[in-house]
């Protein structure tokens, strides 16, 4: 099988556990999963299964969503209620207004600069974080720059927060959770976590180990496994034509802009001469440095999924950006 399917990681479980587990149950080797959960959180993990392997740095780069709850009034030094107790201000935590707690919580929307916990898998001079962490050192951390996209309040029944969570690669929901109840002076951490996606992977579509077990045991596991390109839809596809166009691209080669070898399924053409005036792009100068025009989704004549290419404009060609199926 090659493809992604949708896991529920439940609590328990480390991401190596889950793909360990997957390669039991499916019975192949082939499988890696796309950013670590930790093992007390839950939701969505996608893993990526044979050819899909290629997908995981590239759906670790993803927007993903969560469910958290935020207790406040006690700090760790795993940011989540598993650590051990740094400080605990019950009656600070008692003293905030549900008004200060949203102003606080709204205050990380967009850009922020976030320090990594030392319980993270992060490397500094080739050791995980969480390795010095274990061994009771502590280190400088840089802070980086992360964005919150959207955070919805669902419920504040203090000294707990539930809110929902949008943001980019790269942030320490634990750490946000610190980071508002240090804004609040009343210190907090992590309670829960709940993963509702990554990228177009959510919950409701996600399986459990045991459900996947089941489903191979009565054959239909593959009828769960989304097909390496289904990711990229939103890319314009080309189709090569038999001859010089398959040849090309069976053997992970470049491309000129000449539609005599290929023909554009869906989408716009990549090259800023080719968009303008289209629907997609009206304006020339709005193609150039535009990602989702400039790269695009490329199969053979058979329709076989060959990979992504990318239209360099100076050479008026079209590159390999990623190979997912190579020649015959």
């Amino acid at each position: 099988m090659d493809g992604i399917i949708n896991v529920y990681k439940e609590k328990g479980y480390t991401s190596h556990d889950v793909v360990a587990k997957m390669r039991g149950i499916l019975r192949m080797k082939k499988i890696g999963h796309t950013g670590t959960l930790d093992p007390e959180a839950e939701g969505v993990l996608p893993v990526c299964l044979g050819k899909g392997t290629r997908l995981c740095d590239m759906l670790t780069d993803k927007t993903k969503s969560y469910r958290a709850v935020l207790l406040l009034g006690k700090e760790t030094d795993t940011q989540d209620t598993t650590g051990a107790v740094l400080a605990e201000n019950p009656e600070a935590a008692a003293s905030v207004t549900e008004e200060q707690v949203r102003q606080a919580i709204l205050s990380f929307l967009g850009i922020y600069m976030q320090v990594p916990p030392m319980y993270s898998a992060l490397k500094v001079n080739g050791k995980k974080l969480y390795e010095l962490a274990r061994a009771g050192k502590e280190i400088e951390r840089q802070a980086r720059p992360v964005e919150i996209l959207d955070i919805q309040i669902e419920k504040i029944d203090l000294p707990r927060v539930t809110f929902h969570v949008s943001c980019s690669k790269g942030t320490y929901i634990r750490t946000l959770c610190y980071d508002i109840g240090r804004k609040l002076g009343c210190g907090g951490c992590m309670e829960s976590l709940l993963r509702t996606r990554v990228d177009r992977f959510c919950l409701e579509d996600s399986l459990t180990l045991s459900q996947i077990e089941a489903l191979r045991d009565e054959g239909r596991v593959e009828e769960h496994v989304l097909p390496v390109d289904s990711v990229f839809l939103d890319y314009p596809k080309f189709c090569m034509k038999r001859g010089e166009g398959d040849k090309l691209v069976h053997n992970g080669n470049p491309f000129r802009a000449d539609e005599t070898i290929f023909t554009v399924e869906s989408g716009v053409c990549a090259g800023a001469e080719a968009c303008a005036g289209t629907e997609s792009c009206s304006e020339e100068e709005a193609c150039k440095g535009n990602d989702s025009c400039l790269t695009v989704r490329v199969y053979d004549s058979e329709d076989q999924f060959i990979g992504l290419y990318q239209y360099e404009e100076e050479k008026q060609r079209y590159r390999p950006q990623k190979i997912f199926l190579g020649g015959k």
